[in-house]
């Protein structure tokens, strides 16, 4: 990985998601714009606020998809992640383990 990229690998394949309620919502619905969770992979020698193994918080829109041996994996700048949540951050009791 170069300067501030960061490789992620998404939680959940697009497709038919199901709402709390059980709900079965199909792929071609419509819906507002909505931020996704990813779990780093790699990052570069730039990136301060990641390591591999936390979870980010993304905007799905703005993607750059790359395949490697098979696996499809989100790259991305590190300006462009909106949130992290990692067991790292939780060092104090009224922590929440996000970082924004």
């Amino acid at each position: 990985m170069l300067h501030d990229r960061v490789l992620v690998r998404t939680d959940i394949p697009e497709g038919e998601r199901r709402s709390s309620g059980g709900i079965v919502i199909p792929a071609t619905a419509a819906v507002g714009r909505r931020l996704a969770w990813a779990e780093v992979v790699a990052v570069g020698q730039s990136v301060r606020t990641v390591e591999p193994g936390d979870r980010v918080l993304y905007d799905p829109e703005d993607r750059a998809e790359v395949e490697v041996r098979g696996v499809a994996y989100v790259l991305m700048r590190e300006r462009d992640l909106h949130a992290v949540a990692a067991e790292r951050l939780e060092g104090s009791d009224d922590s929440t383990g996000l970082y924004l």
